[in-house]
């Protein structure tokens, strides 16, 4: 296990190895992810995404999430601000690049990561970017299935499946759930910032995605045209876990003639 720091903070990181001529893929997990979370099944996927492409790449974990440092407090003076998906684009992953030494990453994020990869896109220079499940904005549906996410959590068996990748547990899923359900984050809105990502652009979606509909890459296609979009039949909120050689085909045809 291997971190590294940022601004105070220790952050868990996982490298993988791959040639040094290609820009490496920075994988950014979901509202609830970790580390850990990338690998089902005992498959590591970020290493065969890796190993499909040809490239290196980088896994961490996000403050409070996975064994990174916690978040003090979380449900009162720790609990996230409702912009803190671009604190983490325009903030965080810079640094982190940087201290990494990496300047145009592929970066490649599933959900909440999807969303920090589009903000990072907007502003910062990226050899392409890879969004599975993308918030471009909150749907109604997605404030049901987080709900529906609490009383799993307090009452049923999602904190103990959740505790067997998070140090803390408690900091992972209260920080992701009481931004979400708080009245402030019903505003959130990245189209405006999609708009200015020029980069080559793939985005994935499950038709039975619980926590979003289609429109989401509806609204993606119009704020970025150039998108290439991918909509799996039969596939829910987690490509990678619900058709994961499917998905990693389209990665890699789509990453192919990327220097």
């Amino acid at each position: 296990m291997n971190f590294v720091e940022i601004s105070g903070v220790r952050l868990e990181i996982q490298a993988i190895g791959g040639p040094a001529d290609r820009a490496p893929i920075v994988f950014l997990h979901e509202g609830l992810g970790s580390v850990s979370l990338w690998t089902q099944r005992g498959r590591s996927w970020p290493e065969a995404v890796c190993q499909a492409t040809g490239r290196a790449g980088l896994v961490y974990s996000r403050r409070g999430y996975g064994q990174s440092d916690a978040v003090p407090d979380v449900r009162s003076t720790g609990r996230l601000a409702p912009d803190y998906m671009h604190r983490e684009a325009w903030e965080v992953l810079p640094a982190l690049l940087a201290a990494r030494g990496i300047e145009k990453p592929v970066l490649l994020g599933h959900s909440d990561g999807a969303s920090i990869a589009l903000l990072h896109a907007s502003r910062h220079p990226v050899t392409a970017s890879i969004v599975m499940a993308p918030h471009l904005m909150v749907e109604g549906m997605a404030m049901q299935a987080i709900a529906e996410a609490t009383v799993a959590f307090e009452s049923g068996d999602l904190r103990q499946r959740l505790a067997r990748h998070h140090a803390d547990v408690d900091s992972a899923f209260w920080q992701w759930n009481d931004v979400w359900l708080s009245p402030a984050f019903r505003s959130f809105d990245i189209r405006p910032d999609c708009r200015r990502i020029s980069t080559p652009l793939l985005a994935i979606q499950g038709m039975n995605d619980e926590y979003g509909t289609m429109a989401q890459l509806d609204e993606l296609a119009l704020a970025a045209p150039h998108t290439r979009q991918l909509r799996l039949a039969g596939c829910g909120h987690s490509p990678q876990r619900d058709q994961p050689d499917r998905t990693l085909e389209a990665v890699a045809d789509f990453l192919r003639p990327l220097a």
